[in-house]
């Protein structure tokens, strides 16, 4: 349930970031679901062994190396789906960082989880 509940709230936010930035571009919402799953497919498969080799790099950066890797599964997501288009590498990392504080304010309010 809360897997199913993060990919609907991912899926608005992409949506929404898409109506904000005009620089990221989404065909519609229906979109915005396939955008949504595939990117979790993704994170779920290369995020474990991109930061386990890039840790001397997370822990330099104090985390923040993290919101590159999640720009680098966006792109990757940006080249799979034909209907999502961001401008450029600058436009995917503020992405992912939107996603990112988005999805974890929404899984705070409704999961209450610190």
């Amino acid at each position: 349930m809360h897997f199913l509940f993060n990919i609907l709230s991912v899926s608005v936010i992409i949506f929404l970031i898409s109506r904000i930035i005009p620089a990221v571009h989404i065909k519609n919402f229906a979109t915005a679901i396939i955008i949504s799953i595939t990117y979790s497919i993704l994170n779920l498969v290369l995020s474990l062994p991109f930061t386990i080799l890039s840790l001397p790099l997370i822990v330099l950066t104090l985390g923040l190396f993290k919101f590159i890797i999640n720009a680098f599964l966006l792109w990757i997501t940006d080249k799979l789906i034909d209907d999502f288009k961001i401008d450029g590498f600058g436009w995917t990392l503020l992405t992912a960082f939107l996603i990112s504080i988005g999805s974890t304010l929404i899984d705070r309010l409704f999961f209450f989880t610190f």
